[in-house]
């Protein structure tokens, strides 16, 4: 884990010091968690949109087209229902 230096305005410092207390959690704890929760979205976001850029691709290529044709659609056989 890689360590990180912030400087907050001090307003700022103290809104995020009373969350964490609310929270029963120190300041550090409170920022580490902000950060994985926007980290993960950001992720998410990434995945999203190079999902968007395949489906485009897909759309306007005729080749994609067929692939994906062949390939199938997945089923549920073999689930044990």
């Amino acid at each position: 884990m890689a360590i990180v230096s912030v400087r907050l305005e001090a307003e700022t410092q103290a809104t995020l010091e009373a969350k964490a207390a609310d929270l029963g959690v120190g300041l550090s704890t409170l920022l580490r968690r902000m950060a994985e929760e926007e980290a993960k979205s950001f992720r998410k976001a990434r995945i999203r949109a190079q999902s968007r850029a395949v489906a485009d691709y897909v759309a306007s290529s005729p080749q994609a087209q067929e692939f994906y044709k062949d390939w199938g659609t997945p089923t549920a056989i073999g689930n044990g229902s």
